[in-house]
């Protein structure tokens, strides 16, 4: 079928035809005969790269510029949520769809959001949303559900789970749209999803899948071998950089951090050989812009020189602008060998002509001991092999461990269906966290009625309504313990805490850590060690950092010692030793915050403590997050005392100051850098520095004429 075929304006048609959509994909034109446009309900199970964004754009246009109905689409990853919007908006924009993207504030009504036709989310986004209570709900007429055998995940599963519950069952007349990978169980899936399935197996480019084997790669289904040079740079880089001999690019996925920094850098010694002079020049223009973008460390250090080889890692211990570089010179072509950890797989669109999984196996923090991954997480990093536009096929070699045979390797990976998804509703977290919303967003409900929402879930679809209730009574039974929820006659009702816990979208047991230790916060002793300990300790920070070494354990120790009677919390039910181990176990994660607020430089906290930097700033922006969180709940119960320590420690925690600078930050443009400089030169309040010359300003280091100005500006 023609793009021009479709039942939809000319100019939308040639817009697409013009983008280079000429004809539907088969997945496109299954979706369309299945009911696309006539709103049906539908799971598309495919591939990756077989056209599904295409089939949201679709049904955008149709619902919202035919309809005159909101579109929302939901992410299970803010950097796919980005990736998306820029797409959304090039197809969606000039036909006067306004489009909006929104990942974060979770203490949100979202009233701004109402403004806009087309709304991408991340699934928590709109948890948090609904929770709140949007009014524009009833407006929407199509949710597209991406990446929804992320379900069957453990730690995202659960609030996709319940999102699409209440959104088939919400009485909202809209047309739900579920794209997923190709799954073992769709047909159940898509039977829990009121929807027709659509699933299969195509791909635009086909993919070759093969095992390595003592220097040749053999491909199943007698699609002949290839030989690789053996060398001693491993079998994952021996058939990486053979794939770039041929002319493609490679994806190499590790199973840690460190492997994948490991095997870019032993890469990279390779190669160089293989860049073009524009390609160089590509590649010493994005490793300029990494040394230029941000505090410098040894990391950074260390990415820029791979890049201006042709070579880069990629996880989530970059600062995300350093990930955005890496990510567009590997989409230039510029970069030929880029290594990574799994989470790229189910992330940004970064397609390359042979992928090589270097690792079948990788460690279980559950199990606590390796364990080989899944046929669903091989089949995620494989579907990254081939770039439509620019090759005519695509391969994805395994590297199995001496454990395991290639033939046991390839009967398992290639040939083997994907795992079924199978609903985690059923956890404790999962389940108190998801009951108290429940309760939460209504006056009172019965328990008549809170088994009815539970009993639409995949949970009880496969596990029986009578297993949901006994998690459900295992989940009430802590919710009015700890005074979250209480029964008035009939009905059950969410207390103001157990509302206002909800509402800011913590776990339940975060806000029980929090109400029982708001008390000794007197004016006096410096109760900073203290807070941060507290907001460390909470199940919602993340991420945490462990021990794991000597090192530090001893650092660990020196300052346990010295801050021992801060990190005293209520209700730790433990023998003392045990709880000086236990309480030991989180001063990394302290020590880190406290680093970052007592000035020191990222590239020391990275030597001294660890912590890279996009853990770093995560771990900065959950502390800031957590502690608004705490001055709210405090706000509950009148703890002034709590209010105002949290308050100030939060505004030093969200710029990583010392408390003297936290004025000068108040300033736009004015960060921990420039602040030190104007503190240290004399200006130490916003009124010297509304009261001195612009000249004066301008001599202080890292400021400027240019920038003297604009901050004289804003202390105006």
């Amino acid at each position: 079928m023609k793009v021009t075929e479709l039942p939809l304006p000319a100019e939308f048609t040639a817009f697409l035809t013009s983008q280079g959509f000429v004809n539907l994909y088969p997945p496109q034109a299954a979706a369309v005969e299945a009911g696309l446009l006539e709103g049906r309900n539908l799971l598309i199970a495919s591939p990756t790269a077989s056209g599904k964004t295409l089939i949201a754009a679709l049904a955008a246009y149709k619902r919202i510029v035919e309809e005159k109905r909101k579109a929302v689409y939901l992410s299970p990853l803010r950097a796919l949520a980005s990736e998306k919007y820029a797409e959304f908006r090039n197809l969606l924009e000039r036909f006067g769809v306004r489009c909006v993207i929104s990942t974060g504030d979770f203490d949100s009504a979202g009233e701004a959001l109402k403004n806009y036709d087309f709304l991408i989310l991340t699934n928590e986004k709109f948890d948090s949303l609904l929770r709140h209570g949007i009014p524009w709900l009833p407006d929407v007429g199509l949710f597209i559900s991406d990446e929804v055998h992320l379900a069957g995940s453990g730690d995202r599963g659960p609030t996709l789970e319940m999102i699409l519950t209440k959104v088939i069952h919400s009485g909202v007349k809209a047309q739900l749209l579920s794209l997923s990978a190709t799954v073992s169980n769709a047909e159940e899936i898509a039977s829990w999803l009121r929807s027709d399935l659509v699933e299969l197996t195509w791909r635009p480019v086909p993919l070759r899948q093969g095992v390595y084997d003592h220097g040749r790669v053999w491909f199943g289904d007698l699609q002949g071998e290839i030989e690789t040079v053996r060398s001693t740079y491993g079998a994952a880089i021996d058939v990486a950089i053979e794939g770039i001999s041929a002319g493609g690019q490679s994806l190499i996925f590790a199973s840690t951090r460190k492997r994948a920094v490991s095997l870019a850098t032993k890469a990279s010694e390779l190669t160089s050989r293989y860049l073009g002079e524009a390609e160089r020049q590509a590649c010493n223009d994005a490793a300029r812009r990494i040394r230029e973008s941000g505090e410098e460390t040894s990391l950074s250090r260390l990415l820029a020189d791979l890049v201006s080889k042709g070579a880069a890692f990629h996880h989530a211990g970059l600062p995300h602008e350093h990930r955005r570089i890496v990510e567009d010179t590997y989409r230039e072509r510029a970069v030929k060998l880029l290594a990574s950890t799994p989470t790229l797989a189910a992330g940004v669109n970064l397609p390359a002509r042979r992928v090589v999984v270097a690792d079948l196996s990788r460690y279980d923090g559950e199990a606590g001991m390796s364990a080989p991954i899944s046929v669903l997480e091989y089949r995620q990093m494989a579907g990254r092999a081939g770039r439509p536009q620019y090759d005519d096929y695509g391969e994805t070699v395994m590297v199995p461990p001496p454990s395991l045979s290639p033939e046991e390797a390839m009967r398992h990976y290639v040939e083997s269906s994907p795992e079924p998804i199978e609903s985690r509703l059923g956890g404790e977290r999962g389940m108190r966290v998801h009951l108290l919303a429940v309760i939460a967003s209504r006056l009172s409900i019965t328990r008549e009625e809170i088994d009815s929402i539970f009993s639409k879930t995949l949970l009880a679809a496969q596990t029986g309504k009578e297993t949901v209730a006994r998690h459900v009574d295992e989940a009430l039974g802590y919710l009015f313990a700890e005074q979250l929820v209480v029964e008035k006659g009939r009905a059950f009702q969410a207390t103001g805490f157990g509302k206002r816990t909800s509402t800011l979208y913590i776990d339940p047991m975060t806000g029980v850590l929090f109400r029982k230790n708001m008390g000794g916060f007197e004016p006096g002793p410096d109760h900073t060690a203290r807070l941060l300990y507290l907001v460390a300790r909470s199940p919602d920070f993340e991420p945490k950092f462990p021990l794991r070494s000597e090192k530090y354990s001893h650092l660990a120790y020196e300052f346990l010692e010295k801050n021992r009677p801060s990190f005293s919390l209520a209700d730790e039910r433990r023998t003392s030793f045990m709880e000086y181990e236990d309480v030991l176990q989180d001063m990394r994660t302290v020590m880190v915050i406290d680093s970052w607020i007592d000035e020191q430089k990222e590239d020391v906290i990275l030597e001294r403590l660890g912590a890279e930097p996009g853990d770093l700033h995560r771990a900065v922006d959950s502390a800031e997050w957590l502690l608004y969180c705490l001055c709210e709940l405090a706000r509950l119960y009148g703890k002034y005392d709590v209010i105002k320590e949290a308050g100030f420690l939060r505004k030093r925690v969200e710029k990583g100051v010392r408390e003297e600078l936290v004025e000068l930050t108040k300033l736009r443009g004015v960060g921990r850098v420039r602040a030190r400089a104007l503190y240290s030169f004399g200006f130490k309040t916003i009124k010297s520095i509304r009261d001195a010359p612009a000249e004066k300003l301008g001599l202080v280091d890292k400021i400027g004429p240019v920038t003297a100005q604009r901050i004289k500006e804003e202390a105006a």
